[in-house]
């Protein structure tokens, strides 16, 4: 079985290339992935999955960070234009996207699988040794890019999905596998937990590339844990304009009110039961130095070492932002638009992961769990497969690159994609087996 595994991913490494290069030059943005969706569930549906699409994937009600209607639009049309099919299209209006498919092979456990598809607003770099430059297939959409290697995940998706479908005599059990939107800015996994598809699940995998030095050493990491859980606030201050020299005192000012949340935000109390962070990104204020300004928008995000932290810092920024506002006599609205929670890989499906990996030719990392306190609402979903008894893990799949991910020049080596699929399949393999 496990010969097969590593035989067959060889044999599929140019069709995972091929799929990776075309994503990578139209990358799509969270809650815009309507051309990369339809990829995935024509190929789902070629393969023989029940596919899950449109809002069968993800709960309304529990979708955050969606862009306005006329930025959806405009991303529809051009996925239309890129030769995305209407009648696939139709159901994903309103940014509903992402697809669940679904292989039910008799009696057995329930495995779910997580690759994100979403890509970030970056402009990639025109450096033109820059690999995807170099070979053709950079990105040709303005300020979007694949810079966290969410193109190869979706790639290894569906070579898993091919993998398995063929492989489907030596297996019983149903599988799952997931192509999440808009995980920049943890703002899709909620949504898809919230709509059940999960809830049967007792193993969940999913993994990230990771830009490290130790590739040449290591393949795989077994699982992460140490992520930090994080809230994502839009704050918008509106005040009232009035000629800055002739009558200030007509005018609710919001720049003082910005100014001292800031500073306060910055000065937020820490918590000895461990890490936090604080950050406002994005500040747009005001529209000339004559005009008492009416208005600003922050884009504010804050983290904690577990979700109980994390909650503290959440309480105590929302308090600060909306006493700014009071303050200086300008209105605060708060719109929660991204959330994650802490993140813990089980260590039983770790060492499971470990032994597949040596049956695969994947060199697993030893000490086997990777300290990685980043952000990831993929958390939601392992949270919900371990609170009803069930083991989760996430992968890191180690890759070298020139720079670090959320970089303009982040170009991982496209041969771990094999590895990827290696792992997902060995891994469900082992759970699921005939034996």
């Amino acid at each position: 079985m496990f010969d097969t595994i590593v035989a067959r991913s060889n044999e599929i490494a140019d069709d995972l290339i091929a799929v990776r290069r075309d994503l990578h030059q139209h990358p799509e943005l969270g809650w815009e992935e309507f051309r990369t969706t339809s990829i995935v569930v024509q190929r789902l549906r070629e393969l023989g999955y029940i596919v899950r699409v449109g809002k069968e994937v993800c709960e309304e009600s529990a979708r955050m960070g969606v862009p306005p209607a006329e930025e959806l639009e405009s991303a529809y049309q051009r996925a239309l234009q890129e030769g995305a099919p209407e009648e696939l299209l139709e159901a994903m209006k309103g940014g509903f996207t992402g697809a669940v498919g679904i292989l039910e092979n008799g009696d057995g456990p329930v495995v779910g699988m997580r690759f994100d598809i979403d890509a970030l607003p970056l402009a990639e770099t025109t450096d033109p040794e820059h690999f995807p430059n170099r070979e053709g297939f950079q990105s040709v959409h303005a300020n979007t890019m694949h810079a966290c290697g969410h193109d190869c995940h979706t790639s290894i998706g569906l070579g898993v999905a091919q993998l398995m479908m063929e492989m489907r005599d030596q297996w019983s059990g149903t599988l799952k596998l997931v192509f999440q939107p808009a995980e920049e800015g943890v703002r899709g996994a909620k949504s898809i937990v919230a709509h059940g598809h999960l809830d049967d699940v007792t193993v969940m995998l999913g993994s990230h590339v990771t830009a490290s030095n130790q590739c040449n050493e290591f393949d795989i990491y077994a699982g992460a844990g140490g992520s930090l859980a994080t809230t994502k606030l839009d704050v918008t201050y509106t005040g009232l304009a009035s000629h800055a020299a002739g009558a200030p005192e007509k005018g609710r000012n919001v720049m003082p009110a910005v100014a001292t949340a800031i500073l306060n935000l910055y000065a937020l109390p820490r918590n000895s039961q461990g890490e936090t962070r604080v950050n406002v990104g994005v500040v747009h204020a005001g529209s000339g130095r004559n005009i008492i300004a009416n208005n600003a928008t922050m884009l504010v995000e804050i983290r904690g070492a577990n979700t109980q932290i994390n909650a503290y810092m959440e309480e105590y920024a929302r308090r600060i932002l909306e006493d700014a506002g009071h303050m200086h006599g300008v209105e605060c609205e708060i719109t929660k638009t991204g959330e994650a929670i802490s993140l813990e890989s089980s260590p039983e499906l770790m060492e499971r992961i470990d032994r597949v990996a040596e049956q695969v030719e994947v060199r697993p990392a030893s000490p086997n769990r990777l300290i990685s306190p980043g952000s990831e609402d993929y958390s939601f979903m392992m949270d919900r497969v371990q609170s009803n008894g069930g083991q989760a893990s996430f992968i890191r799949i180690l890759v070298d690159s020139p720079t670090a991910g959320h970089t303009v020049t982040f170009s991982p080596n496209e041969d771990a994609m094999v590895r990827g699929v290696r792992m997902f399949v060995g891994t469900a393999l082992d759970v699921m087996a005939l034996r």
